[in-house]
C-alpha cells in the first residue's frame, strides 16, 4: 500500500470522526484520520486541568485584548483564559454573517468532544416522525427501530449515566448508575412531578461515567471537563475512541491537515480520495481510499462538499438536489426562570457534579397542542451561593469575610432548549470575496429563527416560572436572554438525509447520493432538530454507517 493510499479516510476527529476511526480500524481497514488543527494528547496536553482559579493571571476570565481579538467568542461563555487555544483563532478563520450567527468552533484533535456539555439523549419515534406528522421539510428515512441497537452499542462503550424513567418521548439508554440529585432538587422534582401527575423532572443523562470503564476512571466531581479530564471520566475522542483505534495498529493520525476537496471520478461516480492543504507548510497533498467518512463538523463538512466536484456540479458534490447548504438548525436557548429556596440551611452537596436536572419535552406530544410546532426541554439545577455572591458590594471587615466563608442561600434555576424548524431559507454559502489565513473562501451565514420559535419562547419562560412556583420556590423570576441561532452549539442540517435524491443530499445510510462511497455522519445529516442534545445520535449513526460501509465494501459495491 502506497504511503498516500488507505482503505478509508476519516475527515475530522471530533465525536463522530473519532467513532468512524474506531469502527473502521476495528473492522480491519487501514485508515488515515485528517484533522485540520493541532494534536492534543490525552492527559499530557491537559495543561490546565488541575489548576485552581488562583493559578490563572485573571482568575480564568477574559482580558480586553482577548475581547478585541475574539469578536464572536466574546458573545458567550467560551471566551476565557483557561482553554483559549482550544477555540478557533477568529483572525485566521473568519466567517461572514449575512444575519448574525454565533459559530463557536474547536479546530484540534478531538474537536468539541473535549468541550461539549456531555448531555446524552436518545431520540424517539415522536421526533423521527415529526416532520411527516407536521408536513415540514421532508420525512426522516429512518425510525427509532433502525437506530435503537446502535444507541445501545455506542452507549456501552461511551458510558452514559442516567436513570430509567420509561418515558415515551425520551427512550431509556443502556445506563451506568445515575448521578444523584441534591436535596433541593429531589424535593423540587417530587413536588413538580406530583403537581403535574407526570415525570416532569429527572436527573440529566450525561457521558460522565459513574463506574470505571477500561482505561477510564469514574467522574471525580471536579466539573472541569472542558479543560480535559486526566481521569478520562467523560467521553471524548482522546479518552475513548482514539485509544481504541490506535490499539488496532490500523490508524494513521495526521493533524494540521485542512481537507480542501474530495476528489471525484465522474466516470465511476465515486470519490477517489481527498486533497489536503498542510496548515503549517501550505503544501498540498493527496490521499486516496475506497471509502471516505466526512466528519469535519456540520458546516465544515458542507464547506468541503461545496468545494468538491465543481466541474460537474457548480455548487459542489452532493448539490444535485439543491439542498446542500440549506436547512440550518440549532437549539434556541437563553429562556427560563430561577428563584430561591427556603430552608435546607444545614444541607450541602458533595463535590461539583458535572451534570444537572432535565425536564423532557411535554408540549405538542401525547395529546398536548399549542399554537406552535414542536417543543422544548429544560436543563438546570439547585446550588448554594458561594463567596462571590457579594463580591460587588462595598462591605469590609472581618464579620463580612466570615459571612462569605459560609455557603449562601439555595437557588434553583432552569433554562430551556427549544427546537428550531428546518427552514430551507436558513443556509450557508461560500463567500467568494472573503478568505481565511490559507487563502480559502469562507462561509457566509444567512439564518434566523422565526415566529414559531418566538411563540415557543413565551411558553419556555412562563412554564419555567409556573413549575418553580408550583414547587414552592420563592422569588421566582423568568428571564429571556440572547437566543441567537448558533449559541446552542448544536448546529445541524445543510446536508440532510432522505429517501429521495431530488430532495436530500444523503441516503438513509448517510451516503452522498452523488458519490455513494462518501459517508457524512456529523450534524450535517440531520433532517430535524428535536429539542435534545444531538451528539449521542451522531455516535449511533456513525457506527451504523460504518457497519453498512464495510459490508458494502466486502460485497464490492463500493
Amino acid at each position: 500500500m502506497a504511503d498516500n493510499t488507505y482503505d478509508a479516510i476519516v475527515i475530522g476527529s471530533g465525536i463522530s470522526g473519532g467513532w468512524a476511526a474506531k469502527e473502521l480500524t476495528e473492522k480491519g481497514l487501514k485508515t488515515i484520520m485528517l484533522e485540520r488543527g493541532e494534536n492534543i494528547e490525552h492527559v499530557k496536553d491537559y495543561v490546565n486541568a488541575t489548576k485552581g482559579p488562583w493559578e490563572f493571571p485573571h482568575r480564568g476570565g477574559r482580558t480586553q485584548e482577548m475581547i478585541k481579538t475574539h469578536p464572536v467568542l466574546k458573545r458567550d461563555y467560551p471566551l476565557n483564559e483557561m482553554n483559549l487555544n482550544w477555540w478557533v483563532d477568529e483572525q485566521k478563520s473568519p466567517y461572514t454573517e449575512i444575519k448574525r450567527f454565533d459559530w463557536f468552533r474547536g479546530y484540534h484533535v478531538g474537536g468539541r468532544s473535549l468541550l461539549w456539555g456531555r448531555q446524552s439523549y436518545r431520540w424517539s419515534d415522536l421526533a423521527f416522525e415529526a416532520n411527516a406528522r407536521d408536513g415540514i421539510a421532508i420525512d426522516w428515512p429512518i425510525r427509532y427501530k433502525d437506530i435503537e441497537p446502535w444507541y445501545t452499542y455506542v452507549e456501552k462503550f461511551a458510558g452514559i449515566s442516567g436513570s430509567k424513567e420509561g418515558l415515551q418521548q425520551l427512550p431509556d439508554s443502556h445506563f451506568l448508575p445515575a448521578m444523584e440529585m441534591n436535596c433541593v432538587e429531589k424535593d423540587v422534582s417530587a413536588r413538580i412531578n406530583d403537581h403535574y401527575k407526570a415525570k416532569r423532572m429527572i436527573i440529566g443523562r450525561t457521558a460522565n461515567i459513574t463506574e470505571p470503564l477500561p482505561g477510564r476512571t469514574n467522574c471525580q466531581y471536579r466539573n472541569k471537563c472542558w479543560l480535559g479530564c486526566p481521569f478520562g471520566a467523560y467521553f471524548s475522542t482522546q479518552s475513548s475512541t482514539l485509544p481504541a483505534a490506535m490499539a488496532t495498529k490500523n490508524l494513521t493520525l495526521r493533524p494540521w491537515s485542512i481537507v480542501t476537496k474530495i476528489l471525484y471520478d465522474k466516470d465511476t461516480k465515486k470519490a477517489t480520495g481527498v486533497e489536503v492543504l498542510d496548515a503549517e507548510t501550505n503544501k498540498t497533498y493527496q490521499y486516496f481510499a475506497k471509502i471516505i467518512f466526512l466528519n469535519a463538523s456540520t458546516f465544515n463538512s458542507t464547506w468541503i462538499l461545496m468545494n468538491s466536484a465543481t466541474d460537474i456540479w457548480p455548487d459542489g458534490l452532493g448539490s444535485s438536489s439543491g439542498e446542500l447548504g440549506h436547512n440550518i438548525m440549532d437549539h434556541h436557548l437563553g429562556v427560563g426562570a430561577s428563584g430561591t429556596v427556603d430552608g435546607y440551611d444545614d444541607k450541602y452537596y458533595y463535590g461539583r457534579r458535572a451534570n444537572g436536572i432535565y425536564v423532557p419535552q411535554y408540549r405538542n406530544i401525547l395529546g398536548d397542542k399549542r399554537d406552535y410546532l414542536r417543543g422544548f426541554g429544560y436543563q438546570g439545577g439547585a446550588s448554594r451561593e458561594g463567596w462571590s455572591r457579594n463580591v460587588a458590594e462595598m462591605n469590609i471587615g472581618g464579620d463580612f469575610k466570615d459571612a462569605l466563608a459560609e455557603p449562601g442561600q439555595w437557588t434553583m434555576g432552569m433554562g430551556g432548549f427549544g427546537e428550531i424548524l428546518p427552514y430551507h431559507e436558513n443556509k450557508i454559502t461560500l463567500d467568494k470575496n472573503k478568505k481565511d489565513a490559507w487563502g480559502l473562501n469562507v462561509l457566509a451565514f444567512d439564518a434566523e429563527w422565526k415566529d414559531n420559535e418566538k411563540k415557543m419562547r413565551v411558553d419556555m419562560q412562563n412554564d419555567a416560572v409556573e413549575m418553580l412556583q408550583a414547587a414552592g420556590v420563592k422569588n421566582v423570576k423568568g428571564h429571556e436572554g440572547d437566543g441567537t441561532i448558533g449559541r446552542g452549539i448544536h448546529e445541524m442540517g445543510t446536508a440532510r438525509m432522505g429517501s429521495d435524491p431530488k430532495t436530500s443530499v444523503l441516503n438513509k445510510w448517510n451516503q452522498v447520493w452523488d458519490a455513494p462511497n462518501v459517508f457524512v455522519t456529523d450534524g450535517s445529516f440531520m433532517v430535524s432538530a428535536n429539542c435534545v442534545n444531538p451528539s449521542l445520535t451522531y455516535m449511533a449513526m456513525t457506527a451504523r454507517a460504518v457497519d453498512h460501509a464495510v459490508s458494502e465494501l466486502k460485497k464490492h459495491n463500493l
